[in-house]
């Protein structure tokens, strides 16, 4: 999984992110919210729901649940190193949880859409680690996997104006 050189978000192929994800089965969400409305939330319930161990981090919240989920304040506090880290953080910030990241013993580091570090990314990259920047891994499974629903919705049906019930669809109503 790991590269030699830091790609552009755009040049990342659908086999590379197929492999970081399939290759995953912990992920350490950094910047963890407790509030159903945040991305960080819905991107960790919908991880878990997907299969993946999601540790939620956040140092404000160390201690207390969320999802059910005991929260850590920092990658340095997990029992274990988890496959991946994602950093739900700004781009300024991710170069020192990308450092915790490495210490930690993780595999991947993921930054999320809008967060980019060059700089934290070599790092990871000469430390072994794989990096994937300006992505959301929700948004990246739902794109390479068929799902409908880029912004969180999959209801499977794609409709642009109002459906006239068929007559095996009013058969069931």
């Amino acid at each position: 999984m790991s590269g030699s050189k830091i790609t552009e978000p755009a040049d990342y192929t659908d086999a590379f992110l197929r492999g970081v994800l399939e290759g995953v089965k912990s992920v350490a969400v950094v910047g963890a919210s407790a509030d159903p409305v945040k991305a960080s939330f819905f991107v960790m319930k919908y991880l878990r729901d997907k299969g993946y161990r999601v540790i939620p981090v956040n140092p404000k919240m160390a201690g207390q649940t969320i999802l059910g989920l005991p929260v850590y304040g920092s990658l340095k506090d997990l029992p274990e190193p988890p496959d991946m880290v994602d950093v739900f953080r700004n781009s300024a910030a991710a170069g020192g949880v990308t450092d915790e990241a490495i210490a930690a013993g993780a595999r991947v580091v993921w930054m999320q859409l809008g967060v980019r570090n060059d700089e934290a990314a070599a790092r990871a990259q000469a430390a072994g680690l794989t990096v994937v920047m300006d992505r959301c891994p929700k948004m990246e499974i739902q794109r390479l996997y068929g799902e409908i629903g880029r912004i969180g919705v999959n209801s499977n049906v794609l409709v642009t104006r109002r459906m006239t019930p068929t007559k095996s669809f009013k058969k069931l109503i």
